[in-house]
């Protein structure tokens, strides 16, 4: 007993000082000293498992052998000791967990960083129920591997929250991974920010020789010869591969399936050579808008020329910025052009088709010259006309477009 109690003592007395090695040094040392039962007693002493003291044991008897070397100068274990990566042993780990916040990944869409809402302890219970034992610290290090960051809450939201905002999120994730598991296509399309045409200042930085910036117009009234550029960018999630039309026009619903076609025309089917239907993922306004008519006409039109349906689901009201185009690929164009004047629509356009990432980001944009006339009614006939079936849930917001009959 006086020997557990002194053993005790001394662990007090020094355990500031010693790293993981002297710490496992010293505890084998003292229950070799105990001798039988003193591993025991060591371990229950100072709180060091058992397995631990007993490496220590090796090390000694190793030592007093003569049949190792010391360990290198400042290693406190030898090359491949201790307890491997999670990423190592479960490699698919990664993939797992960005499947698991994906759904409900929120965030400023300008940026490529991505939001969850999840703790890190939810994520821990979840993981586990999959059979994954990790701990809450290492998934915050797992997250940031993969793009995620911890942010408090942030006034960006464009409305009153929906009720239903959170299902429709999830009834758009899971039909989206139906219809890529069929080896179909699923975009996301959406009109990036309107930009000025000429010198004018666009914000951001880039490096230039000291003391020779850029020289801009000071005020930015639009250039009535160069105008403004619509690019409007089809994203295919799957292949994370992109599509942009820089118009010169307006941007109408027109406009926006005529974008759709040219993607189709110049990429989809060549990449999709057996599909039998196309997602589209939408916001909730614009030209591509879940109210808009012709977005609806136009689309009827496109799915009678390809030959197959067309699913749409848009995102709810207060979120049609969360739209994957938005971070996935309208964020990294803004990054590339940052700084830089956008003189002519042809700089644009080149500026958005060297647009990459290191995830393997690629993009085509072409200029687009075609007038898009504003003011285009739908009359109730040719509305009723469209073969279009509504989801049961929102079927505002999901529906499908089928060809018409011959």
């Amino acid at each position: 007993m006086e020997t557990q109690i002194l053993a005790k003592q001394r662990f007090e007395l020094i355990s500031w000082a010693l790293d993981e090695r002297l710490r496992r040094l010293l505890a084998a040392s003292e229950a070799k000293v105990i001798g039988r039962g003193g591993v025991s007693q060591i371990s229950k002493i100072t709180g060091i498992s058992r397995v631990t003291i007993h490496a220590g044991l090796k090390e000694l008897d190793a030592r007093d052998a003569e049949s190792t070397e010391d360990l290198p100068v400042g290693k406190t274990r030898r090359q491949g000791g201790g307890r491997k990566k999670v990423t190592e042993t479960s490699p698919e780990i990664l993939k797992l967990l960005k499947d698991i916040v994906e759904p409900s990944t929120r965030g400023d869409p300008e940026s490529p960083l991505l939001w969850t809402a999840k703790s890190l302890r939810t994520l821990a219970s979840e993981l586990a129920m999959l059979g994954y034992k990790i701990s809450h610290e290492t998934i915050g290090s797992l997250l940031e591997k993969i793009g995620y960051s911890l942010q408090a809450n942030s006034k960006v939201l464009e409305g009153s929250k929906h009720p239903d905002r959170n299902q429709q999120f999830e009834f758009i994730n899971n039909n989206a991974q139906e219809v890529q598991l069929s080896n179909n296509p699923v975009i996301s399309v959406d009109t990036k920010k309107k930009e000025l045409v000429g010198m004018y200042k666009n914000v951001g930085k880039t490096y230039r020789p000291k003391g020779n910036p850029e020289e801009v117009k000071v005020y930015d009234f639009v250039d009535e010869e160069l105008g403004k550029a619509n690019p409007y960018g089809v994203y295919d999630i799957g292949n994370n591969l992109g599509f942009v039309s820089v118009g010169t026009d307006h941007d109408t619903a027109v406009f926006a399936v005529d974008t759709i076609r040219r993607w189709w025309n110049t990429m989809g089917k060549e990449r999709y050579p057996e599909a039998s239907e196309l997602m589209i993922t939408a916001d909730g306004g614009g030209s591509n808008g879940s109210r808009v008519r012709l977005w609806k006409l136009e689309l009827q039109k496109f799915a009678n020329e390809i030959g197959f349906p067309v699913r749409v689901s848009h995102f709810p009201p207060g979120t049609s910025k969360w739209n994957k185009i938005e971070h996935k690929m309208f964020s990294y164009i803004s990054m590339n052009w940052r700084g830089r004047p956008l003189v002519t629509h042809e700089v644009i356009v080149n500026l958005i088709a060297n647009t990459t990432t290191n995830s393997g980001l690629q993009i085509n944009a072409e200029l687009n010259r075609n007038t898009y006339p504003t003011g285009i009614k739908v009359s109730d006939l040719e509305f009723e006309s469209i073969n279009i079936k509504r989801n049961e849930f929102h079927g505002e917001w999901n529906y499908i477009i089928s060809p018409q009959a011959p």
